[in-house]
Order: structure tokens, then sequence, then C-alpha cells
């Protein structure tokens, strides 16, 4: 019996193949955009082939298949999600468009929102038109004080109905508190427009914060037929194959969902790929002993990094996807376009990669599939990094030609500079920006880089880690044996998940004493028992739960999750999470910033749950028979050095506990792993690679 986890990314489809007794093996194909399934089936053909069976029969054997999509991130971005209604509180129908005074330039870059000129609010999820107000209203304690108008609620659903709507997302006012209105709302359209897909807020995130919360359902509701028709393909090409197990789906919290339920956590879904790398991170931290750790996932479009601190994924309740909010918890992922296909331009005589890639279609000059302008992949086959005649393990031959001719015309000529100059220059720009993310992560979040391991990962990863690495000050790299498909392997690998959360509103005064005197402690109990009991019937009895509180200071906007012991909280407990809540607020911001006499607020109550599913245990390479010698060497770019001659090994000839010098090459049938001059890497008993970099303090 054999587990498979997949991954889509922007240039490559990546596959992992686990069998019982936890050998891996990784499979590349390159992604298709007109229909994504179908790349994912190529990957599958392309293992069976290797294993020298039928696709059918390797299929047919499947214990598990878990996926990590980027299918929900691509539908909003592109804003290509379902026709979609609205059906809020009458007087508050503008408030995704109001956007809390951020529209016109949450999500911009930096250097754009300094120009007024640049501002734009961003193409609207709900079109004015199709948001109706229904008469109703509950206050903050939960009293209804103004009935539901239900003629008018089933006037506004056949409107939207005869629109053409094929979801609608139901959002009101303090629904959070009491979601008797949402709840009918919900069932008059089943009534009036039964199939149409539907979101309630009360249901999906019952939090307060009235634009977050429309925002993420009405998201949800945008996606979820989308999702719906992507996974329903997916599961039937390959239920068509003879596959009989179930089937997993990556969410952005930190595991995976059943595929019956993903459709309707679609927003949830919008860091599915991303988080999988992080998971896989945390799983070989463990493995290996790291607790900090740093994870940097360079693919074909992006480079994504994640923070691991003392063993677990540094997490956000609210993240902007597309310039409007999401209020579900997420593993905390911050992503740049530097790829191995972002494209180098040269614009008013500046050098700039990224953000735009050539993706898999065209793909870099080098492919030979069209793409005609310069890479970050094309820079490295002209600097003799990526071995043209080994790329896939020779699979598809890289045309350096093309390469070079992409970098002369498109940066040396305009910049006049030899090619292997201008090929540098490109480097050297894309590692620097990688490097500045590393460090605007881990300081934004009160932590040293130099503290961290990094794990670097993603088809180009082991490329490049040994130099931005060295940039952000970081001393050890480890790059792991599933890097060229870490994603995909922590789709496979991660434990079923969800997430659910309710406000609670309890505050302590400025200048408070105790906050235990103020604070509705049996309210935090009911609250977490009515969460917890939800996390169990979703997964079950033998699920382990996390609790935290969100907590601030008062009249501030941003929150900080503060973990919560088990049990019944007492007095003594709450007093504690603030104590807990203040050196945690001082570690990111700084000692003595800390704003305690002007009271804390405990906004809301989050459990993460997760049940474990069945997966073979990692399993230490054989180093018998294995030569640690170098099957020939090269010309290689070294930025400081230039063209130095390099070792180069192959990776199935490299064994545990032999260290390698610098410079070198270790070619992969996937990657390739450089090492600098004046450092070294050595292979740990699990077959991971290890750099170590000399570093300036």
């Amino acid at each position: 019996m054999s587990y498979i986890g997949t991954d889509i990314g922007g240039t490559f489809t990546d596959l992992v193949l686990l069998s019982d007794d936890g050998d891996v093996r990784i499979f590349k194909a390159l992604t298709t955009p007109d229909d994504r399934t179908r790349g994912v089936l190529d990957a599958m053909k392309l293992a069976a082939e290797e294993l020298g069976i039928p696709a059918d029969r390797l299929v047919a054997e499947l214990k598990y298949f878990s996926h990590g999509t980027t299918a929900a991130t691509n539908a909003f971005i592109e804003r290509k999600g379902a026709k979609t209604g609205l059906l809020t509180t009458r007087g508050f129908e503008d408030t995704l468009r109001i956007q809390r005074a951020m529209g016109g330039w949450i999500g911009m870059p930096t250097h754009e929102i300094s120009h007024f000129s640049k501002r734009r609010v961003p193409e609207p999820i709900v079109p004015l038109d199709l948001i109706k107000g229904v008469a109703e209203r509950v206050d903050y304690k939960g009293e209804v004080i103004v009935p539901l108008d239900e003629a008018a609620a089933r006037q506004a659903i056949r409107e939207l109905r005869d629109a053409g709507v094929e979801a609608i997302a139901i959002s009101l006012l303090w629904s959070f508190r009491n979601p008797a209105h949402e709840r009918r709302l919900a069932e008059l359209v089943e009534e009036e427009a039964p199939g149409l897909f539907v979101t309630t807020s009360s249901l999906l995130v019952p939090i307060i914060g009235e634009y977050e919360r429309t925002s993420t359902t009405s998201i949800n509701a945008y996606l979820g037929p989308v999702i719906h028709r992507y996974i329903n393909g997916l599961e039937g090409a390959i239920r068509r194959f003879g596959f009989q197990g179930p089937i997993s789906i990556m969410e952005s919290g930190g595991g995976v969902l059943p595929a019956a339920e993903a459709a309707f956590q679609a927003a949830n879904l919008l860091t599915s790929g991303p988080a999988g790398g992080v998971l896989a991170s945390q799983k070989l931290g463990d493995l290996l002993g790291y607790r900090n750790v740093l994870t940097a996932d360079m693919g074909g479009t992006s480079f994504d990094v994640g923070l691991i601190v003392e063993g677990q994924p540094l997490l956000e309740t609210v993240r902007e996807v597309g310039r409007f909010h999401v209020a579900l918890p997420s593993i905390k992922v911050t992503a740049i376009g530097a790829g191995g296909g972002s494209i180098a331009r040269v614009r008013d005589g500046h050098l700039t990669v990224g953000p735009e890639s050539a993706g898999s279609t065209p793909g870099p000059a080098c492919y030979g599939r069209g793409g005609v302008e310069p890479t970050i992949t094309d820079a490295d086959v002209v600097l003799g990094i990526i071995d043209p005649r080994y790329f896939l393990g020779g699979r598809m031959a890289l045309d350096v030609e093309a390469a070079r001719e992409a970098v002369r015309k498109y940066v040396a000529e305009p910049l006049g500079m030899s090619v292997e100059e201008a090929a540098a220059g490109i480097r050297e720009v894309a590692n620097n920006q990688m490097a500045d993310l590393l460090r605007r992560v881990t300081l934004r979040a009160g932590y040293d880089p130099r503290d961290f391991v990094l794990m670097a990962y993603g088809g180009a990863g082991a490329t490049h880690a040994h130099q931005y690495a060295e940039v952000a000050g970081i001393g050890k790299v480890v790059v792991p044996n599933t890097g060229p498909a870490h994603s995909a392997y922590g789709t496979v690998t991660g434990d079923r998940h969800r997430s659910f959360s309710l406000a609670v509103g309890q505050h302590a005064p400025a200048r408070f004493k105790r906050a235990s005197e103020h604070i509705d402690i049996a309210a935090l109990n009911e609250g977490f028992g009515q969460i917890e009991a939800r996390a169990r019937e979703a997964l079950g009895d033998d699920v382990t739960i996390h609790r935290y509180i969100g907590m601030r200071f008062r009249q501030q906007v941003h929150e900080i999750g503060v973990e919560v012991p088990a049990g019944q909280l007492q007095a003594a407990d709450v007093d504690a999470l603030v104590d807990a809540f203040e050196a945690q607020y001082e570690r990111i911001y700084g000692k003595n910033t800390a704003l305690r006499s002007s009271g804390v607020e405990f906004t809301v109550v989050r459990v993460e749950g997760t049940s474990p599913v069945i997966k073979p245990a990692a399993r230490q390479v054989e180093g018998a028979g294995r030569s640690n010698r170098p099957v020939s060497d090269r010309q290689v770019y070294f930025y400081g050095h230039g063209f130095i001659r390099a070792d180069i090994y192959r990776s199935e000839d490299v064994g545990p506990g032999h260290a390698i010098a610098g410079p070198c090459i270790i070619e992969r049938p996937d990657t390739t792993i450089v090492v600098g001059p004046d450092q070294s890497v050595e292979m740990e008993p699990y077959g991971n690679f290890v750099i170590s970099i000399a570093r300036n303090q």
C-alpha cells in the first residue's frame, strides 16, 4: 500500500509517493493551467512508469490521497469566482465597499501607497446591486430588537435568484451573539432558491468585526461553487482510475480537510499549498531537534516564508488576500514574486526581478517552450549552476543558448555589460530580495533571524539558499530530502485539522489591579466549551485540542493570541493570561512597550483541533555502498569569487556522516543543491542535507 500527496505550483505539479516502510519518491510534471487536474494525473503516470506498473494499478492500490491546491487563490486573485449575492442587515449594505476606510491602499506595495494616484479600490467581491439589506436587528447582547421581516427577505432572495447568482452570503449584525436570523435566512434561501451555495457568518466565522466577518463570509460564498467543481473534477478523475480510499485537501490553518467539506471551507484554502510546506518543516524540525525554524519555499513563481517558534508555526487570525480580509486562523506565510520563473527586466536603467513569472507556459527561455524573457532559472543555467543535461534527471534538456540570448537581449545590452555579468546581477537581485524578506518576517515578529535554522525547499530553494541565508545572517540551512516537493509531502503527512472561534468581548478597565475582578470567567468557560464541542464533533474523540484567547490593550486594533491551559479557568488563570499577554507583547514590540494601565480586552476564544492521519514513519538512510566522491567538476559562478571550479556530486553517491567542503554542487533529479566557498554540507541520518555557513558576527 502507498500514500500520495500532491501540490500544484505555478510551474510544476509535485507528487510525493510514500510506501508503508517509509520510502519516499518525488515526481514533477509541468502544471497545466487550462486544467490543473491533468497535471496531477501526469505526475501519477510518471510515478507509475518509474514503478513499472499501469497507472490504474498504482491508484487502485493507494491507501490515502491528499492534495494542496492554488485553485482558491487563483480564482480569487483573478476574480473568477461564482456570481454571489449578499444578505445583510438593512442600512449596512456598504460594509464591503467601505472596508473600514482601507480599501484604497490595503494590500498595495509600500512604495505605491505613498503615491495617491496609485491608489485604487479593489474590484468588489459582490457588486452593489447584488447586496440586499433585510429588516432585522439583534443587539450586542444577542437580544432581538427588530424581528426578521420574512416576507421582505423572501423577496430579496427571489431577486438574487432571478439575477442568476450561484451563491449567497449571509452576514448580519451581532449574529455571533444570536444566529437565529441567519439560520432562518439560510432556510428561506433553500425554500426560494434550492441548490444555491450558502455561507452564514455565524457558522463560518462567529467573531466581532463587522467588515472582516462580512468579507470572509462573502469570499467563502464566492469561492465555494468553484472549489466544489474543482474538487469534484479531481475526485472524479482519481475515482475513475479505481481509487476507493479517503481524499483530503490541505487547508490554510495547519492540517487537512475531507474533500467533502472543502467547498464549505473554501476561504480556508487560500494558502493551501504554502501551509503544507510549513507543516512538513515543523515535523522535520521535531525529528531533527530544531525548535526555531524559518521556512523558505522557492518554487517557480514565488518565494514563501513562514516561521516556526518553539515548535509551533506562527499563526495569524486575520490576513489580507487580494486586497480583502479573511478572518480565519491560518499559518502565516509571507510571499514575494521571486521564483525560478521570475522575469528579469530593465526599467529606467534599473534591473528588477519579478514579481511577474513565466510560469510553466511558456516558462523560462531555456525550457524551449516559447519563453523569450530571461528568468532566474535562465541566469542559473548561464552561470553553470544548473546542468542543462541533468534537469529533472535528464528528462528535460535545457537550451543554454536560448538562456544566454534572453539575458543578452533584455539585460546585458540595455545595461552595457557581458552576459555573465548580467546573469550574476539577476541572481544577486533575487537573492537579496529573498534575504530581505527573511529579515522582515523574523524582525517584525520580534525575533532575530540568526537564532533560527533555515529550511530551504521548493524546486529552486536549495539552489539559492547558501547565499540568501548568508546575507540574512543565518548559520545553518537544512535542505529536506523531500525539498523539491516539500509542500506535497506536508499534505500527505498532515493531520486532520479544524479551527473554531467565538467572540467574547470581555475587558478589564484602565488602571485595573486584577483582571479577574472584571472578566466574566463563566462566559469564557462557556465559550470554550461550545467550540471544543464543535471540534470533537468534527474530528472525533481522539482530537487533540489547543486553546487560545485573543487579547489586546484597550483601543488597539490588532490582537495577540495567548495559549490557554486546559480545563475550567479560574481567577488565577485569568490573571496569569494577562501576564503572559504582556510578556508576549513586549517580546514582539520591545521592552516597556506594554500598556497595561490602559486596560486589557479579551476579544475572542479559539480552539485548534487536530486528529492524526495514518502515515508511515520516517526511515533512516543506508550509507553503505555510497562513494561520497564527486562525479565531475565544472566552472560555477559564486558571488564575490566569480567563476571557480566546483566539485559536482550526485545525491545518490552521498551518504550520512560525511562532511563535504564547498564550493560544490550536489545534483538531484529534482533540484540542485549549491554549497558556497567557506561552507560545508553533510547528510544527516534521515537523508536531509545540512549546510553550515560561517557567519560574520
